[in-house]
C-alpha cells in the first residue's frame, strides 16, 4: 500500500505512547532534510509507560516486518507510514503520528 516514506524525523510512538526513533537511518537519501528509515534497521523506543504484567515489560524496540515494494535504498526497502511493525517484547505495533508528505513510495 503506498505511504508517505518514514524518515529520522518522523514522530513514531510505541502503542502505549512511548518515543521511537530509527536506530540506524540512512544518510545517503533523505527527504525533506532528513535521513529515510529502512526495513532491516530496528527502532529504539523511549519512555514507554507499559507497566509490566506477567514476563512482558515495556516496549524496547520496534522493527517494521512491511516496507516498500518498490523504493530501495542501497537495496533495503524503506519504511512507509502505512508499513507495518511490532514492539519488542508486547508485540504491540509502532505508530506513525506524523511524517513528511512530499514523497510517497509504494
Amino acid at each position: 500500500m503506498p505511504g508517505p516514506i518514514l524518515h529520522s524525523g518522523a514522530v513514531v510512538t510505541c502503542t502505549h505512547g512511548g518515543q521511537a526513533t530509527p536506530s540506524a537511518p540512512m544518510a545517503r537519501v533523505t527527504v525533506s532534510g532528513m535521513p529515510v528509515a529502512t526495513l532491516p534497521a530496528p527502532w529504539t523506543v523511549a519512555g514507554c509507560p507499559f507497566v509490566p504484567t506477567g514476563g512482558n515489560g515495556p516496549c524496547a524496540t520496534g522493527q517494521w516486518t512491511v516496507g516498500a515494494t518498490r523504493v530501495m535504498v542501497l537495496g533495503q526497502p524503506v519504511v512507509l507510514q502505512t508499513s507495518s511493525s511490532t514492539c519488542v517484547p508486547t508485540g504491540t505495533p509502532l505508530l506513525p503520528v506524523s511524517a513528511q508528505t512530499r514523497v510517497i513510495a509504494t
